[in-house]
């Protein structure tokens, strides 16, 4: 199998590239990215194709690499695509632990552009807004946010208002036949209004105009609200992936 023959490769390739780390390297066919420690998919080690070392000394490679940036090492794996194949097993044996179970959805793109939501190609101060209120942690926010502002063009930032203010949020990124969906955010006191599925269809619609034919999204496996709305939308599951950490030693 050619590098590039794996369509999880493809996509996962697609993915990484719509949401672009701060600091990146490769290890062979290993990707890692550095940020500032929050969002897990841009401060891990993509371990996706063969590392061009025997496994243990690669292993090692990234843990001094993250080390050298002050962060833990973390890697993101593939249920049914990674590089080797015992690799958690591995994982497992160096102290390593799974957390954050993810599913990759996938669905067809569709014009159903919403006349009422707002649409720009910037992250502005309404984005932002609503953002920083449905975030948990302010440093993490920023970290988010200066993501966002790094997503290759063509892209968009759409906003749905309710009450005269911002209220719903949500990012694509568009490359070639496929379009990732990032960021979807409701401000709590304007949930279980629509808001969210009039967001999704204008970044769909705006995809299809950009040349889109197919569309990704990622959602924690736990998130049951979210995983019906993308549901709802024509989405299903494609593969799940995890992190594996390695917990901090006493």
């Amino acid at each position: 199998m050619s590098p590039t023959s794996d369509p999880i490769v493809v996509l996962e390739t697609v993915a990484a590239r719509a949401w672009p780390a701060a600091e990146t390297a490769r290890l062979g066919g290993w990707r890692l990215f550095a940020s500032s420690g929050f969002s897990g998919r841009i401060n891990a080690c993509w371990p996706l194709e063969d590392p061009g070392l025997e496994v243990q000394a690669a292993i090692a490679w990234v843990e001094a690499w993250y080390a050298e940036r002050r962060l833990p090492p973390l890697f993101k794996v593939v249920d049914s695509a990674c590089a080797p194949l015992d690799l958690t097993m591995r994982l497992a044996a160096r102290g390593y632990r799974p957390r954050t179970a993810t599913i990759m959805m996938t669905g067809d793109v569709a014009y159903r552009e919403d006349g009422g939501v707002a649409v720009v190609d910037v992250v502005d101060d309404a984005f932002a807004a609503v953002f920083a209120a449905t975030a948990h942690d302010p440093a993490d926010a920023r970290e988010r946010l200066e993501t966002l502002a790094r997503i290759p063009w063509p892209r968009a930032f759409a906003r749905a208002e309710a009450d005269g203010g911002p209220a719903a949020i949500g990012a694509g990124a568009t490359e070639g036949e496929w379009t990732g969906v990032f960021a979807m955010r409701t401000d709590p006191r304007f949930r279980r209004r629509g808001l969210a599925r009039r967001v999704l269809d204008t970044l769909l619609a705006r995809a299809a105009a950009a040349g889109a034919k197919r569309a990704w999204l990622q959602v924690e496996a736990d998130n049951t609200a979210a995983i019906a709305l993308y549901e709802a939308a024509g989405f299903s599951e494609a593969y799940r992936y995890g992190y594996w950490f390695r917990p901090e030693r006493a």
